[in-house]
């Protein structure tokens, strides 16, 4: 089933104009998808059309400083200003949304359900992301945003790169879906994200400095929630999904073979049913009684 997109405008934190790919009906729950560090909206494509179509009003959005959205003029990518984009995105959707957050996303989605002293959501899917993940898995992330800092020469040398990152996945050549998340410039190809986002060795894992904030934001967090993970992960190991199991023993975990940190990419199939069991059988009946 197809279900038509609609390309809407929020207003985030500070004024900054988000944007989003919308599907499903208005009357619909809604349920806002948060990629992650470098990513667009476009990496929920297919994931988004298929909850829209189980009865949900999805919201893909891209995140500050990434795809269309506005770059922070002032340069701020800190986890609490993507949580507070959160927080602003989900007072006007209406009603609390569902939150579906990778890495970047699946953090400030913690930190916005957690931290806040109202309901911010109706529940939480974390993927492939806890408090406690592999510092080399990181690191990998970011030697790979950091690949395109100088720009491509070609579609080609990018779609290089992502297969680099992800030798899991078939290699495949996409012109279309490269030009989402590329821009061309100068002739040279660019990541569609602020370069500010990584000048300070910014990573999926929130500082030190912020800990004690994340700490709080486990306690409180009463949604229902499911982690989804990659079982080939080199970012959440078992040791990060013992230790989010022990701090939040009602969570739900779903492993998903042949999948690395990138699921939705790598396995959409197992990742989208998923997505849907929880929301049909650990959310909705909560929304209709």
């Amino acid at each position: 089933m197809t279900t038509d997109v609609v390309r809407q405008t929020f207003r985030g934190f500070e004024g900054l104009n988000l944007v989003a790919d919308v599907r499903g009906d208005e009357q619909d729950w809604p349920v806002l998808f948060l990629h992650g560090g470098g990513q667009t909206r476009h990496a929920w494509g297919r994931s988004a059309e298929l909850v829209a179509s189980e009865g949900w009003r999805t919201v893909s959005l891209d995140l500050r400083g990434h795809g269309e959205s506005e770059w922070a003029a002032n340069g701020d990518y800190s986890f609490t200003a993507f949580c507070a984009d959160v927080i602003a995105v989900t007072d006007q959707l209406g009603k609390p949304p569902v939150l579906v957050g990778a890495s970047l996303g699946g953090m400030s989605a913690m930190l916005a359900e957690g931290t806040s002293d109202r309901t911010v959501s109706s529940g939480l899917v974390l993927v492939d992301i806890a408090p406690m993940t592999n510092s080399e898995g990181v690191q990998k992330i970011g030697a790979f945003m950091r690949s395109g800092v100088d720009g491509f020469a070609s579609l080609e040398d990018a779609a290089a790169a992502i297969a680099a990152y992800t030798p899991q996945r078939k290699r495949s050549f996409n012109p279309d879906g490269l030009r989402k998340v590329l821009r061309e410039r100068d002739g040279k190809w660019y990541w569609h994200w602020d370069p500010k986002f990584i000048a300070r060795e910014r990573t999926e894992v929130v500082a030190n400095r912020f800990a004690g904030l994340l700490d709080v934001a486990m306690n409180n967090i009463a949604v229902p929630t499911m982690l989804v993970r990659g079982l080939e992960s080199d970012v959440l190991t078992q040791e990060g999904v013992n230790n989010i199991v022990g701090r939040m023993p009602g969570i739900t975990v779903v492993g998903v073979p042949g999948a690395g940190h990138m699921i939705a990419g790598d396995r959409n199939d197992a990742f989208s049913d998923a997505v849907t069991e929880f929301l049909a059988t650990s959310v909705r009946p909560l929304l209709e009684t």
